[in-house]
């Protein structure tokens, strides 16, 4: 792979920004300095060094985003705003996706990578991979609608859902409530409380699997994950 390749895959500039680091004499490869910028190297092999510091090699970028209403899961729109547009240009042309969907009015916990069977694996069915959600719902909720979740609910077009959890957080002229489903068809959460005639007012996504949204992480912004939590959303990749 060529050296201002490397350094852009990884984040340390654009292409044109790398190549004037490797031209200033600021990048070295196993302790030798390197200022051809189509000089090739081996990924995770040769010592890469920018700025004093070892640019180590990632195969995998993963992110973890608190989504904003008024953005769609997707890669590309030609209407709308996406999740892509919100990530630091860096982090572009890597092959990153948003693993799932949450809809457009629906925030919280959106996973970002470019791993492509970790994204297959979570959203499989047979894996069984909770998700997490806070509701805000019309009208009252009690032990009859806990029940039909438990037991799955039919929803319009006939399907019946997986067995889902519901639980009564505070309940008023609006009902606070947790949600965990294994399952991600479409407006599920919605046209599950529509089913029982409510309508969901609010809906932010807490957790996926055993990862939890970053309580610290203001909505539109994202970071990277860490080692730890990368070792939890891998997880059902070994099962």
């Amino acid at each position: 792979m060529r050296i201002d390749r490397y350094l852009a895959n990884m984040g340390c500039g654009s292409r044109s920004e790398v190549k004037r680091l490797i031209k200033s004499g600021l990048v070295t490869i196993n302790d030798q300095t390197v200022r051809n910028e189509s000089f090739q190297i081996h990924p995770g092999f040769d010592i890469v060094v920018c700025w004093g510091a070892e640019v180590a090699y990632r195969k995998h970028i993963y992110l973890m985003l608190n989504k904003p209403a008024g953005v769609v899961s997707a890669t590309r729109d030609s209407r709308e705003r996406t999740v892509l547009d919100l990530l630091d240009q860096k982090y572009l042309n890597k092959g990153i996706f948003p693993v799932g969907r949450l809809d457009k009015d629906t925030e919280g916990l959106l996973i970002l990578t470019n791993n492509g069977d970790l994204g297959h694996q979570l959203l499989a069915p047979k894996k069984k991979v909770p998700k997490k959600y806070f509701a805000k719902v019309s009208g009252p909720i009690g032990l009859e609608e806990i029940e039909s979740f438990r037991k799955g609910i039919v929803l319009d077009d006939g399907y019946q859902t997986r067995p889902a959890q519901l639980e009564v957080v505070d309940c008023g002229a609006e009902c606070e409530v947790i949600v965990i489903i294994e399952e991600g068809k479409y407006h599920q959460i919605k046209r599950m409380f529509q089913a029982l005639g409510k309508k969901v007012l609010y809906l932010k996504r807490l957790a996926m699997g055993e990862l939890s949204i970053d309580p610290s992480l203001r909505i539109g912004d994202y970071r990277e994950l860490t080692l730890e939590e990368i070792d939890l959303i891998e997880k059902p990749l070994l099962n």
